[in-house]
C-alpha cells in the first residue's frame, strides 16, 4: 500500500522503548471521492517506531460496492518491508520482481523492498467486504540495500483457551513463522478472543510491543521486570497501545463481544530513519535521491543522476524494475517539502 497523503512530510522517526502510550488513529483517504479510508496509528506524533515497525494502517470493514475497494496503482518503496494481513476480502499483489500473490485471510504477504521495488495492490473482483491491516517495518542499515522480493505464508491457527492466534512473523505462543525478515527480533500475530475470554501471552522482555485493537473490547495487564510492575490498560477500537520493553507477559481480557487485535513487537531498532511518502532512508538527501530516481525512471520528471546516487545500484540499472503492460498507470511521487527534517519520536 502507498502512503496516500498528498502532502507528506519527511520525518526523522525515533522510538521511545521506555514509555507506554495509547496512540489514537487519524483517518487518511486512499484517494478519490468514493475511496476507502484507512486509520493510521504509525507514524504518530507521540511515537514513530515500535521495534522496527514504522507504519500501521487499519482499514474496513469496507463495503466495496460503496467505495470501490482498494485500487493502489504501481508505486515505489525503499529500505523497508511491507506486511499485508487481511481479516476479510482479497487483494491481488503485483511487483517489479515478477512477484504475484492473491492475499486472503490467514495469508501473509511480506514484500522486502530492499534497495528498491515497485508494486500495486488491487482488491479482487470477488471481494464484497475488505478489512485488514497494512504494516511496514524499517530494514536495518546492514540489510536495507539487499535484493527486493516477495514471500508468502499461510499462518496456522494456534488454539487458545477461549480464542485462537495466527503468528505471521517471528515466534509467539509456541508458534514460529518461517518467513525471513532480515531484521533482528520481530513479531507479528493476529489474536481473537471469545466473549469474556482471558489469555496470558508470554512475550520477550527485550521487545517493545504494540497492540492494535480491531474490534470488540479489550483490557490489557502488562507485567514484567520493568519498574512499576503490572500496568492495566483499556484499548478502544482502532487504537494502538504501545508497551515498553521489560514486559514478560500480557494478560488479555475480552469484553462481552469478544475481541480481535494485532500484536506487533520487536527489539528497539536503535537507528534513526527518515520516512517520506513510501521511501525509508537515513537522511533528507538520501530520500530526495530515491524520489528523483523514481521520477526519472518512470518518466514523470526529466533529470540527470542525482548528486547522492542510491548506494550499490549503478545509474544504468532500473532501480524500480520492469513492469508488465496492461496495468493501471503508476503513481507519481509527491513534491518534497520545503522544510527539512523535524525530529519526531
Amino acid at each position: 500500500m502507498s502512503n496516500p497523503d498528498p502532502h507528506p512530510t519527511d520525518t526523522v522517526c525515533l522510538g521511545d522503548p521506555a514509555v507506554d502510550g495509547l496512540l489514537s488513529p487519524r483517518e487518511v483517504p486512499l484517494g478519490g471521492p468514493r475511496a476507502m479510508t484507512v486509520r493510521r496509528t504509525l507514524p504518530h506524533r507521540e511515537i514513530s517506531l515500535i521495534g522496527a515497525w514504522c507504519f500501521c494502517d487499519h482499514y474496513g470493514p469496507d463495503d466495496v460496492a460503496e467505495t470501490g475497494g482498494m485500487h493502489v496503482a504501481r508505486h515505489p518503496h525503499t529500505g523497508l518491508a511491507t506486511v499485508s494481513w487481511l481479516f476479510s476480502g482479497g487483494v491481488d499483489h503485483l511487483d517489479s520482481t515478477g512477484g504475484r500473490a492473491r492475499i486472503e485471510p490467514g495469508d501473509l504477504a511480506l514484500m522486502a523492498a530492499g534497495r528498491g521495488i515497485t508494486h500495486q495492490e488491487i482488491s479482487t473482483p470477488e471481494t464484497e467486504v475488505l478489512h485488514g491491516v497494512q504494516l511496514w517495518y524499517a530494514l536495518p542499515d546492514a540489510t536495507r540495500h539487499g535484493d527486493p522480493g516477495l514471500q508468502e505464508y499461510t499462518a496456522p491457527p494456534v488454539e487458545l483457551e477461549g480464542g485462537e492466534a495466527r503468528v505471521f512473523i517471528g515466534s509467539l505462543l509456541g508458534s514460529t513463522s518461517p518467513v525471513e525478515t532480515w531484521t533482528e527480533g520481530l513479531v507479528g500475530a493476529e489474536i481473537r478472543l471469545g466473549a469474556g475470554a482471558e489469555v496470558t501471552v508470554p512475550v520477550d522482555p527485550a521487545f517493545e510491543h504494540g497492540l492494535l485493537m480491531d474490534s470488540g473490547e479489550l483490557a490489557v495487564r502488562a507485567a514484567g521486570a520493568s519498574e512499576g510492575g503490572a500496568d492495566e490498560h483499556v484499548v478502544p477500537d482502532g487504537h494502538l497501545l504501545h508497551l515498553a520493553v521489560g514486559r514478560e507477559e500480557l494478560v488479555l481480557r475480552a469484553g462481552p463481544e469478544g475481541a480481535r487485535l494485532v500484536l506487533i513487537g520487536g527489539v528497539p531498532l536503535g537507528e534513526e530513519i527518515v520516512m517520506f511518502w513510501n521511501f525509508v532512508g537515513r537522511s533528507h538527501e538520501e530520500v530526495a535521491s530515491f524520489r528523483a530516481r523514481y521520477q526519472r525512471e518512470l518518466g514523470f520528471e526529466p533529470g540527470e543522476p542525482t548528486d547522492t546516487p542510491v548506494p550499490l545500484v549503478a545509474d544504468e540499472v532500473d532501480l524500480f524494475g520492469p513492469w508488465p503492460e496492461g496495468q493501471p498507470e503508476p503513481l507519481p511521487a509527491p513534491n518534497l517539502p520545503n522544510a527539512r527534517l523535524r525530529p519526531r519520536g
